[in-house]
């Protein structure tokens, strides 16, 4: 795998782009997640993890919006994370998704970083 791009996923309202940094993968959708659009972040976060990324860092800074499939969608990759022997990174969250990990409990699970530096850092 480069470090450049290497995959992505585009149908309507979401971009999912994937790239390697280190022993990370950092997943950046951009755009709406929500039920017409979760499998388009889906298939790359089961596919890092497939290719043994058990890190996973999900910047969220261009995700304009994310509704409970597409939380449920990043809760099933942190289980599968979590049994390999890694983890969920959340990053760059704007307030409007931020709002959906507050009232559900569910930012209580992951690892929430302000900037992509911090997560890679940690």
């Amino acid at each position: 795998m480069d470090r450049g791009t290497v995959g992505s996923a585009h149908r309507g309202r979401l971009l999912v782009e994937v790239r390697e940094e280190g022993p990370s993968a950092v997943v950046t959708p951009a755009g709406e997640l929500d039920h017409h659009t979760a499998d388009l972040l889906r298939e790359p976060l089961e596919s890092c993890l497939a290719d043994g990324y058990a890190r996973l860092v999900v910047d969220c800074s261009q995700l304009e919006f994310c509704d409970s499939t597409g939380l449920n969608v990043l809760l099933g990759a942190r289980l599968k994370a979590d049994g390999q022997g890694g983890g969920v990174h959340l990053v760059g969250m704007r307030p409007v998704v931020a709002r959906v990990f507050e009232i559900t409990g569910a930012e209580a699970v992951f690892t929430v970083h302000e900037t992509l530096e911090a997560a890679l850092a940690d």
